[in-house]
């Protein structure tokens, strides 16, 4: 069975059609990169199959069970994790704390917020040490440099155990060591764990390098679907992005 299929989906803004009729699927352990110029509707998808906005037509299965229209909130306990763009946490907590809090609103035990740092610090560490980040467990989150909170984002996002996972551009605002690192750990870790990724990303040497299939978003309409190398060769996709430079000159 797929962690995600994706029937259809639409999305309209005012008479504007940001996603048009938009079919895939996903796999367990498998990583998908969903790609596309800006404003192409890639965020627009991502923020649908997530519960942020519902769509305007097709239906969402995740798991096997129709999540069309359902709240972000109910989507993450289906086992569903997601990062964003630009990472963001407590700055004032520890980076331990920050996972501990995740792993209590998974448990459901929010009033326990305040004292995050009493609740499952072994499940927190295993956390941060699957994302090399256990030596800096005590360190404030206000301290971190960026790479690192991109690091402690994936610890959290993996707190409720997903099977499914959302990650809008993962190595956004890297240095090219890092985004390396943080591909790969994705990877290895979505073929341990049997964890369905789907991932945008700018950057074209973490999307040949890592991606097992690739989308191709263009105006709200998929163009191409593939293993990398048949993407690569898709002559509309290589029109799209004539000029732009980075989708055949990145990835060998």
């Amino acid at each position: 069975m797929s962690v995600l299929a994706v029937e259809d989906l639409e999305k309209s803004y005012s008479g504007f059609q940001a996603v048009k009729g938009v079919s895939f699927s996903l796999q367990a352990g498998e990583m998908l990169a969903l790609i596309g110029p800006n404003g192409a509707g890639k965020s627009t998808c991502f923020n649908m199959i997530n519960g942020q906005v519902p769509p305007s037509a097709g239906r969402i299965h995740i798991f096997g069970r129709d999540v069309t229209g359902m709240a972000a909130r109910d989507v993450w306990r289906l086992g569903v994790g997601r990062t964003f763009q630009i990472a963001a946490t407590f700055a004032s907590m520890t980076v331990a704390e920050n996972v501990q809090a995740a792993l209590l609103s998974y448990h459901g035990r929010w009033a326990a917020l305040r004292w995050a740092a009493r609740y499952y610090a072994g499940e927190a560490h295993d956390l941060l040490d699957l994302v090399g980040m256990a030596a800096q467990s005590d360190r404030s989150c206000g301290e971190l440099a960026y790479g690192d909170v991109k690091r402690l984002e994936l610890a959290v996002a993996l707190a409720n155990d997903p099977k499914l996972l959302l990650m809008d551009e993962p190595a956004a605002g890297m240095a090219p060591q890092e985004r390396a690192a943080l591909m790969a750990l994705v990877s290895r870790t979505a073929r341990e764990r049997a964890i369905g990724v789907l991932f945008t990303e700018h950057d074209m040497d973490a999307v040949f390098g890592h991606a097992d299939r690739i989308l191709v978003l263009n105006r709200g309409m998929l163009i191409a679907e593939g293993p990398p190398a048949v993407v690569r060769a898709n002559a509309e996709v290589q029109d799209v992005y004539l000029g732009a430079g980075s989708l055949f000159g990145a990835a060998h």
